[in-house]
């Protein structure tokens, strides 16, 4: 039995090393360039670590979710392959005869071979991310893929330390995903807004003017034939792009209420119209992102039918950001950004129209944690270098720098958080982004405030607010407005 045992292991290294000579002397265009580079930057978990904060930066709530659920499956894969896995088969490195040195790695690894520990991270992260968001799976499946095989291909590692490492990691995504199940999911319910007295009751829609951005696809549409059947009496305005801002603006000066349908960027322009012109707005959520509506207790168009109808809103509280003299002020109903958010941003909204939003936030993402400078400015008179600003429109829940949800949006103060500048972006968002709000740290400082003056803004800095995207003034000042603008929504 034991020399059954010898041969059939002996018979098993011979084809992982043929396996591996087999990689080793096969020429790969290209790939002498790019596996390489690719297997150091997945050094430490780095490159995982920047895939995780742009999920959470860019996608949905469930994304975020799938990029924590990603990010504790690597750490429970890593944990058990350099606890378990690498000294329960102290499996000495391959021999490097035959592997080009153009492929080979300036510093070898001084641990034992197997598993991979690179290969299981991969695809711990990538299954972790997979199970709570197929579409972010699809984008990092073929990453992890090529992370694996780089540890064949730059001769650090055997065939099979890499498909056990695989394995492991796959394994580690499932596991992670049972334990995430027996957690209670969050819900969203109306907060403690003041109620708006004397908010006109619409039985029909008569006096509701509702503004429709046909650009955000099936949700408005199905949105719409609620309102038609609900509210019969109502002028609805379709139209999408540039013509939006102006057909709010105009819808606003003569309605008794102004009503939209569309994401956060359209219901935010549809604020800023009802605040001008002083008038209520009914909100019917119809984007591909629905923030606000969210953190509103508003669960659809159906909602605000029946509140529009019998009179029902409340009084919530809105951001500004306010140029210098003679400048028109902008508002956010959700939040505001300087540094490296709205550079992400940039690139993804430019990238994006020909690759893909999921791949367009991961090149974003590489491009600015290579690239990223600290913006220097000055904080209420002050100088302070910041890898990102951030400040939302009443107290967000959650950890981070750039958090998600809110318990009302009745309190009348912004939640500013800062990520100082200094060090490397990567780390010190990635570190930030498990701190909790009201902290302070060497790395990130939240806190709450009515207002802050900031000056010395670089020429050509963008600004993100709502999800959209423009240029910083030099100076401006953020404060709150509570009880700003008057929203229907039912008791």
């Amino acid at each position: 039995m034991a020399d059954q045992e010898l041969t059939w292991s002996g018979a098993f290294a011979r084809w992982d090393r043929r396996l591996f000579d087999a990689v080793a002397q096969r020429h790969w265009p290209g790939a002498d360039r790019v596996l390489p580079r690719l297997g150091r930057a997945a050094n430490h978990g780095v490159l995982w670590g920047g895939a995780a904060a742009a999920i959470a930066v860019f996608g949905s709530n469930g994304a975020r979710k799938a990029a924590v659920r990603g990010v504790a499956s690597l750490a429970l894969a890593s944990a058990t392959i350099n606890t378990v896995g690498k000294w329960s088969v102290r499996r000495p490195r391959p021999l490097l005869e035959g592997v080009p040195l153009t492929r080979q790695l300036a510093t070898q690894p001084q641990t034992t071979s197997f598993p991979s520990g690179h290969s299981a991270s991969a695809f711990a992260f990538a299954t972790g991310v997979a199970l709570a968001s197929p579409g972010w799976g699809a984008v990092l499946a073929p990453v992890a893929a090529s992370v694996a095989f780089s540890r064949v291909y730059t001769g650090v590692h055997y065939p099979s330390d890499v498909l056990v490492g695989a394995s492991l990691g796959v394994a580690a995504g499932f596991v992670v995903r049972r334990l995430a199940r027996d957690a209670q999911e969050a819900r969203v319910v109306p907060g403690d807004e003041r109620p708006a007295a004397g908010a006109p009751a619409l039985p029909d829609g008569a006096g509701l003017t509702v503004v429709v951005n046909t650009g955000s696809g099936t949700a408005a549409a199905a949105g719409l034939d609620i309102l038609r059947t609900r509210l019969p009496a109502a002028e609805v305005i379709e139209c999408e792009g540039q013509e939006l801002s102006a057909a709010l603006a105009k819808a606003a000066s003569r309605a008794t209420v102004l009503g939209v349908c569309g994401g956060d960027g359209t219901v935010n322009a549809a604020a800023t119209a009802a605040l001008r012109a002083g008038v209520p707005l009914a909100l019917f959520p119809g984007g591909t992102l629905n923030h606000f509506a969210m953190d509103f207790g508003l669960a659809g168009a159906e909602a605000t039918c029946e509140a529009v109808a019998q009179g029902q809103a409340v009084r919530v509280g809105v951001g500004r950001f306010s140029p210098g003299p003679g400048g028109e002020p902008g508002y956010f109903l959700n939040n505001f950004s300087i540094g490296a958010y709205p550079e992400l941003l940039g690139h993804r909204l430019r990238w994006a129209p020909r690759i893909g939003g999921g791949p367009a936030a991961l090149l974003a993402a590489w491009r600015v944690l290579r690239s990223q400078r600290p913006v220097r400015l000055r904080l209420a008179g002050r100088p302070r270098s910041v890898w990102l600003l951030f400040a939302g429109n009443g107290t967000y829940h959650g950890t981070g720098p750039t958090p998600r949800r809110r318990d009302h949006l009745g309190e009348g103060l912004l939640d500013l958080r800062l990520v100082h500048g200094g060090g490397r972006p990567g780390p010190r968002l990635l570190a930030a982004a498990f701190t909790g709000p009201l902290s302070r740290s060497p790395i990130h400082v939240a806190t709450r405030l009515r207002s802050l003056r900031i000056g010395d803004i670089p020429a050509g800095t963008p600004l993100a607010y709502d999800g959209e995207y423009a240029e910083a003034p030099t100076d401006l000042v953020l404060d709150e407005l509570p009880d700003a603008l008057t929203v229907y929504r039912p008791r």
